[in-house]
């Protein structure tokens, strides 16, 4: 696998390496036995980040009773647990098998855009098990397939993070160089996923909307991008069928001809409106671990 660029990390991480690699190449069927394990300890040995799961269901289903939210939470441990095993099961599972578990009903949305002849960004979201979902479109679309990411801090798991990701193909385009990029590469057919429902910092410019029930912001960069390189936009809607696999369906956004207002923020309101339906039909398919809504809208 492909290492990050530019990035070293001390010799102790070896053995974990070894750990994780040897991991990797064990059946899925055996590894879900170990996320049955991990399922456990995070939901009544570790409580990983209890208090933030539940005040998110609370808030997002307040019509829900208290029970109702506790199943829904331990419903997400579950898919959590799972979820990390998919992750690291890329370091070993093959092309084949990728493509047997992730299923795109309608490549036709995507094949038509690219057609002519302009990036194509497509916005996804930390719904069902997006690492998949981007490996696998490396598949489906050889070089054509890029993705913007941010980082990681830590050296040894940003460089296995990295590989993980690029292991069929796909290219990794930091968030600081996606305009550059889009320049680059502005009269040619190829997409350029981002996950688009993460919380942007006070920093960065905003568009706030009522999403699940809650004040939330939103990054504005795919109206923005679409409306000075004139690239369609598509919706990834990502859902789980079953244990280890996956549904990824395309919905147009933006046809990348009808003028957009450089200010304009209809996309990213689409975007929330298809992510929002999604997630109240599977809600315990969403990252609620998150601290989503950390961030309050300024008093004017």
């Amino acid at each position: 696998m492909k290492k990050a660029p530019h990035t070293t990390y001390p010799w102790y991480y070896r053995p974990l390496e070894w750990f994780l690699t040897s991991l990797a190449h064990l059946p899925l069927s055996v590894l879900y036995v170990v996320a049955d394990g991990f399922y456990l300890v995070m939901l009544y040995g570790l409580r990983y980040r209890r208090r933030v799961v539940l005040e998110n269901l609370r808030n997002s289903f307040p019509d829900k009773t208290e029970a109702q939210i506790e199943q829904l939470a331990k419903d997400f441990y579950r898919h959590f647990a799972e979820l990390l095993i998919e992750i690291l099961k890329l370091g070993g599972i093959s092309v084949t098998e990728l493509k047997r578990r992730v299923f795109m009903p309608n490549p036709e949305v995507l094949e038509n855009l690219l057609a002519k002849g302009k990036p194509v960004l497509a916005l996804g979201s930390h719904a069902g098990n997006w690492e998949w979902i981007i490996t696998a479109g490396a598949v489906w679309l050889g070089p054509r397939a890029d993705g913007v990411y941010k980082p990681l801090t830590n050296p040894f798991f940003e460089d296995f993070v990295y590989r993980l990701r690029t292991q069929t193909g796909a290219k990794l385009v930091p968030m600081r160089d996606t305009l550059r990029h889009l320049v680059r590469h502005r009269n040619e057919g190829r997409v350029l996923s981002m996950l688009s429902d993460q919380s942007p910092s006070r920093a960065d410019q905003q568009y706030w909307t009522t999403f699940l029930h809650q004040d939330t912001a939103f990054y504005t960069g795919a109206d923005k991008l679409a409306a000075q390189f004139q690239c369609p936009v598509v919706y990834v809607s990502i859902r789980r069928l079953r244990r280890g696999y996956y549904e990824m369906r395309l919905v147009e956004l933006y046809d990348g001809e009808t003028p957009l207002p450089k200010a304009g923020h209809q996309i990213t309101e689409d975007f929330a409106r298809q992510l929002e339906v999604d997630i109240q039909a599977d809600p315990a398919d969403y990252l609620w671990s998150h601290r989503r809504w950390k961030h309050k809208r300024s008093a004017l």
